[in-house]
């Protein structure tokens, strides 16, 4: 562990002193000509952070290279401007205009003059979040652009979601202009890129690896109550009062169980998930058709599973339900659910382990959305999950749900397709109008 602490220190140190340097050679002319937000974008887009040549007597090359060099460590869509208050930076339109401009899915973080705010992509971070990140560290550096900064850039990359941009090698830099870099210092700054990138790719591997874990258990619990399903059914193909529908029914609900199972015993990788959560749902609608067949009642209509466990099988009816201190919404429930909520008791929820206890899997994290996915699909969660931990995955509205493996995600090139909403003007407030940080938590 000591080893790889001085490793890590050694690479973050060797890539400050190759940014630093490259900050303090002289700018091309074409460089000199650009301004503004467009010059901000075009660097922002290399290294993602620039610092404006006015702001550079408080917020030094150096700072820029130390900031910069943390970001690429946390390999994290995080971009950071220091802006003079000026016409070349409209307060209403600046962070939209560079969001625009940059066209990669990701936070950004605005020092503007005296004030300081963020604003994001929420497939990267909520919005809210990134403003309460942004209160805070300015409330406790005020004044302060290099603490500010590294306070909110420490804060931010732990729950920011997606990669880093890679930089380009054909112009321009990180800070405060573009450069022309040596042959020797680019073979030095490739050295360091090369193991930022080799430790960056293994951290990734391992937190997948996590992830994975966590869904197995879920889901092997899933698979062990369809296949009880299963063996508590009293049907016989070869019965004779059986007909060539019911059989065809059973059968696919046990090629379901069987694709389940042999899915999960092959996913090498969290998004593998979602197929065997699909099967699932899938094998459960296929025994209610069946059971509605032997009982001669009308065939089931194509439903999503029970909100609140979809091992309940598919769901009844849509129920309104109101968590406590939230507002009410509609959610899809099995009939014994409906049946409790009618009176006034509590649904029987589905808890996962997590490291405070186990809790509704919806306030569980973001590891469970391939999970959620693959039962509920990417168009109706949104509604169902704003306000909780694993709501956080779903995009903006006209955007999919990052679970799907549809819409943008942190870090994806996206160019102008963002909900222009996120990305709002300053105000005067400095970013102490941000609040306290709020409960993000659940609903």
């Amino acid at each position: 562990m000591r080893t790889t602490q001085l490793c890590r220190s050694k690479a973050t140190a060797l890539l400050a002193l190759v940014l630093a340097a490259l900050l303090l050679l002289p700018a091309t002319a074409a460089s000199a000509a650009a301004s503004g937000v467009e010059e901000a974008a075009r660097v922002l887009k290399q290294g993602q952070v620039y610092v404006d040549p006015a702001m550079t007597g408080r917020f030094s090359a150096a700072d820029a290279a130390a900031l910069t060099a943390r970001i690429r460590t946390a390999d994290k869509p995080v971009f950071v401007a220091v802006v003079p208050a000026s016409e070349q930076y409209p307060a209403q339109t600046v962070a939209r205009d560079l969001r625009t401009r940059v066209g990669v899915t990701g936070l950004y973080a605005i020092w503007r003059g005296e004030e300081f705010k963020a604003f994001a992509d929420p497939a990267a971070i909520s919005p809210a979040a990134a403003n309460s990140l942004a209160g805070a560290a300015l409330r406790a550096h005020p004044g302060d652009i290099n603490g500010t900064l590294n306070d909110f850039v420490g804060q931010a990359v732990g729950q920011v979601k997606g990669k880093g941009v890679v930089a380009s090698s054909d112009d321009g830099g990180v800070g405060v202009a573009a450069i022309v870099v040596p042959v020797a210092l680019l073979a030095l700054a490739g050295t360091g890129v090369f193991l930022l990138f080799r430790r960056s790719k293994r951290r990734k591997e391992e937190e997948a690896q996590a992830a994975l874990a966590k869904l197995r258990v879920v889901v092997d619990e899933d698979i062990t109550a369809f296949g009880e399903e299963l063996d508590r059914l009293d049907f016989a193909p070869g019965d004779p009062s059986a007909d060539d529908a019911q059989r065809a029914d059973y059968a696919h609900a046990l090629d379901c169980y069987d694709g389940a199972k042999l899915a999960m015993g092959r996913a090498t990788a969290p998004e593998q998930v979602r197929p065997v959560t699909e099967a699932l749902a899938d094998g459960r609608f296929a025994l209610a058709t069946l059971t509605a067949r032997r009982e001669q009642r009308p065939l089931p209509d194509r439903r999503p599973p029970c909100f609140f466990d979809p091992r309940h099988g598919p769901s009844a009816k849509d129920a309104d339900w109101a968590p406590v201190g939230a507002a009410r919404r509609t959610v899809p429930v099995c009939a014994a659910d409906a049946a409790r909520l009618a009176a006034g008791q509590e649904p029987e929820v589905r808890t996962v382990e997590t490291e405070h206890g186990r809790e509704p899997y919806w306030n569980a994290g973001p590891a469970y959305s391939p999970w959620a996915g693959g039962y509920f699909g990417g168009g109706m969660l949104p509604g169902l999950l704003v306000g909780t931990m694993l709501g956080s995955m779903i995009a903006s509205p006209g955007t999919a749900w990052a679970a799907g493996g549809e819409g943008y995600q942190g870090g994806d090139d996206s160019g102008a397709d963002f909900n222009p909403s996120d990305f709002g003007g300053f105000d005067g407030g400095g970013g102490g109008d941000f609040g306290g940080g709020g409960d993000f938590g659940g609903f």
